[in-house]
Order: C-alpha cells, then sequence, then structure tokens
C-alpha cells in the first residue's frame, strides 16, 4: 500500500496520458468533423487544410526607413520566390500597403494596423485571423533566416496551423 501512496503522482499523471490520448486518439476524421478550433493538417501539406486564403501584407506609411524597407522587401522577394503557385491561385496574397493613403484605410482599420509592420491574415472556415509578426524584425540583417523563418511560417498558416 505504501508503494502505491509513493508512486500515485506518477500513476495518475500516467492515467491521464492514457485517458487524454484515448480520447485524442479515438476520433478519425472520417466519422467526425473538425471542432472549430481543429484543423485538418495531413504530411505537411494543404490538401486537407480549411484555409481558404492567406494574406501577408506589408504595411508602412508614406516615409519608410531602412529597416522598414528590408522587412518588406524580404518579405516580397520569399512569397515570389517559395509560394508562386499559392500566389498564382490567389490562395495566397502579398502586398505593400501605404496604410496612410485613404484607399487603404479600411484594410488597415481591419488589421488595427499602428504602424510599420508585416501582418499576415488567415481566412479559414471558422472567419478571419489575423497576426502581426514581430520576429522578422530581428531577422532583416540574415536574408537566408529571414527567408527560411517567414517561408515556415507562411506554410504553417496555409496548412491551418496556427502555432
Amino acid at each position: 500500500m505504501q508503494d502505491i501512496q509513493r508512486n500515485f503522482p506518477v500513476i495518475f499523471v500516467v492515467f491521464l496520458m492514457i485517458a487524454f490520448g484515448f480520447t485524442v486518439g479515438c476520433t478519425s476524421p472520417a466519422n467526425s468533423s473538425p471542432s472549430p478550433q481543429e484543423t485538418i493538417v495531413e504530411y505537411g501539406t494543404s490538401a486537407f487544410s480549411t484555409v481558404e486564403r492567406v494574406e501577408v501584407y506589408h504595411f508602412h506609411g508614406n516615409n519608410q526607413c531602412t529597416s522598414c524597407i528590408a522587412v518588406g522587401d524580404l518579405a516580397e522577394k520569399t512569397v515570389n520566390t517559395n509560394f508562386k503557385d499559392e500566389l498564382a491561385s490567389g490562395r495566397l496574397v502579398f502586398a505593400h500597403i501605404n496604410a496612410e493613403q485613404p484607399e487603404n484605410r479600411a484594410l488597415a482599420k481591419k488589421y488595427e494596423v499602428t504602424g510599420s509592420s508585416l501582418w499576415i491574415g488567415v481566412y479559414d472556415s471558422n472567419g478571419f485571423h489575423k497576426e502581426q509578426n514581430t520576429r522578422v524584425w530581428y531577422e532583416i540583417d540574415d536574408e537566408n533566416a529571414y527567408v527560411k523563418y517567414l517561408s515556415g511560417i507562411i506554410t504553417k498558416r496555409l496548412n491551418g496551423d496556427f502555432s
């Protein structure tokens, strides 16, 4: 009995892991529909994703510093080099948006833009999700790191992965 009491925390954690594993592992996509927070992703492709479109916008003002220009130029290069098919199909959209121009204010408001920034918007079966990506600012001095990082994020979003 003392062994059980002493090992209770370990036994309890193992029990929870098994219970959770059975709960998650027993749902089959063929027999159930995804929950609102669940996205089907298989083998790293977007074939089973619920994502309809991803927007990558470089928002800026009338005057841009060197870093602001670099963030936008590297994002454009990343998208044009690594996502040609997605751009051609319209599933991925990229643009430089001057948030100070009257014709762009509605879009800037939708994204809640407050300054020069890179935003990613995802439209899926649950609606619209937006995120400002600030890490790109730390990668502008290393083009390869920037392209690798942003390509990975865009691929995740196209596949419905919001991590």
